[in-house]
């Protein structure tokens, strides 16, 4: 595993001025993906995933067209899906395996398919005790439609932290205490001054969620307003697992930066705020769901 990041505690304990929210507190693990070398004994971003030997490789047949420079050539066919995380329950406590389980994969087609345009992921839960041959070569994919979808290794270093959810998921009436500048007043130091004009910018920025690739937590919004998922099997309200996030954090959130790397992300260094180097959408976030009553039903996903 990497070295230990931590996030700074929040300036202020925001249920003591809102107690509202106190019921409403989830656990999230923060990832941390940094670069390195894991093993498919670790957890990683984009490392080598301990994948059975005798076990077959996981496809996309979704139609993909690929054009290849040289011979000026078109092909069409299934493409090889790619590693973008694989986590230890170990190292993540918060994930929920069936049965013996102990270890999650993820993979994606690093194509972008209609009709949303998103990159399918396949999920994978799997017991590491019984996989005693490791595939030594998986499939590289025949085309990737941009380099963002193809992460670069990184070690993690899991972090637990508490989440709030975002303003667009509070009532009405809560939302509008947040955006009282004298509430925040009153409760004395450590609120920003320069959130005066808009006061509810603060619990969204700094006290709700955090940015990055995380475990569990509440889901980020913005391109859409909230939405529940509902299971394809059962209709039980779907729960998030994994955020695979395009940075780290920007401009807008920088006081969730780890101590460890405050002074790199002051060089505004986009080595460190996108280690793995992907890119969602362009920028954007893909959040995979999961039913709480089985893994074994589909999951689902959304960008945000």
């Amino acid at each position: 595993m990497n070295v230990s990041r931590t996030t700074p505690p929040r300036p202020l304990a925001v249920t003591a001025v809102f107690p509202q929210l106190a019921p409403l507190a989830r656990p999230a693990t923060r990832l941390h993906p940094r670069p390195g070398a894991p093993s498919p004994h670790e957890s990683s971003v984009g490392g080598p995933l301990l994948w059975p030997a005798d076990e077959p490789w996981p496809y996309c047949a979704q139609r993909h067209q690929w054009h290849e420079a040289p011979g000026d050539e078109w092909h069409e066919g299934p493409n090889a899906m790619v590693p973008v995380a694989q986590l230890y329950v170990r190292d993540v406590p918060l994930l929920r395996p069936p049965g013996q389980s102990d270890l999650l994969q993820v993979l994606w087609c690093p194509f972008e398919h209609p009709p949303e345009y998103k990159p399918p992921t396949a999920l994978f839960w799997r017991s590491a005790a019984e996989v005693t041959q490791v595939l030594a070569a998986p499939p590289e994919p025949s085309a990737v439609e941009y380099d963002g979808y193809v992460p670069e290794p990184c070690v993690l270093a899991p972090e637990q932290i508490t989440e709030y959810p975002h303003p667009m998921e509070l009532s009405e009436e809560l939302r509008q205490q947040l955006g009282d500048w004298s509430r925040w007043q009153a409760a004395g130091a450590g609120v920003d001054s320069s959130y005066a004009s808009y006061p509810e910018e603060f619990y969204d920025t700094e006290l709700s969620l955090a940015p990055g690739w995380k475990v569990g937590g509440w889901p980020p919004w913005g391109l859409t307003d909230p939405a529940a998922r509902f299971c394809a099997v059962c209709d039980a309200g779907m729960v998030p697992l994994l955020t695979i996030a395009s940075n780290e954090w920007d401009a807008g959130n920088g006081g969730w930066v780890p101590y460890e790397d405050q002074t790199l992300a002051a060089l505004d260094d986009a080595r460190v705020s996108n280690p793995p180097k992907v890119q969602v959408s362009r920028g954007n976030h893909l959040q995979l769901y999961v039913c709480p009553e089985s893994p074994d039903h589909p999951h689902t996903d959304l960008i945000q």
